[in-house]
């Protein structure tokens, strides 16, 4: 009985602690994907990450190094290494990222956290745009919203101003909606 016993504990074990998989856009507007498995212990130190947070905005602060983490580990299995920040960087390489595709693969990752209950303070929303008009000056970006008592705070997640692997960039939601965010 005992030994039916811990070999099912054994079993369940491995149920909750499994390697974990996201698609990866890449190609501008999603026209490529990577299924990129993250393992168990790549997760376990983004968690370690996330958990050691005291307040939201530490968990932001957090949330921008784990994504850069993610899509760095992304990048050892995919073309995605090459993404230069902005549109203009990448060149002709394969991998290169537009905002559709890192808002959309943003996202995703965030859901990742969040569906692994590494995220405390805030929820992920899905991805916005900001710009005049629908062909010219658009601008996608992931989005969380601070868990909070009252009027919500939501926050840009923007992974395209930087290159592939650095954290990053969060910013309250209406300042990038404003056109706020680094020079790519």
């Amino acid at each position: 009985m005992r030994c039916w016993l811990l070999t099912l504990l054994l079993a369940l074990s491995g149920a909750v602690a499994a390697d974990e998989t996201v698609r990866i856009c890449y190609g501008y507007s999603c026209l490529a994907q990577a299924d990129i498995r993250y393992t168990e212990g790549q997760l376990g130190e983004v968690r370690r990450l996330l958990f050691a947070t005291v307040n939201p905005e530490n968990e932001r602060k957090m949330i921008s190094e784990a994504v850069g983490r993610l899509y760095a580990w992304a990048g050892e299995q995919s073309d995605i290494h090459n993404d230069r920040g902005g549109n203009y960087d990448d060149g002709h390489v394969p991998g290169k990222m537009d905002c559709i595709d890192h808002s959309t693969s943003t996202t995703r990752l965030l859901k990742l956290l969040e569906a692994r209950g590494y995220l405390r303070w805030h929820s992920v929303l899905d991805p916005v745009e900001r710009g005049v008009a629908k062909l010219f000056f658009v601008h996608w970006t992931a989005v969380i919203e601070e868990k909070m008592k009252g009027e919500a705070a939501r926050f840009a997640v923007d992974s395209w101003f930087v290159d592939n692997g650095q954290p990053a960039v969060i910013l309250p939601l209406d300042e990038w909606k404003k056109g706020a965010g680094p020079d790519v």
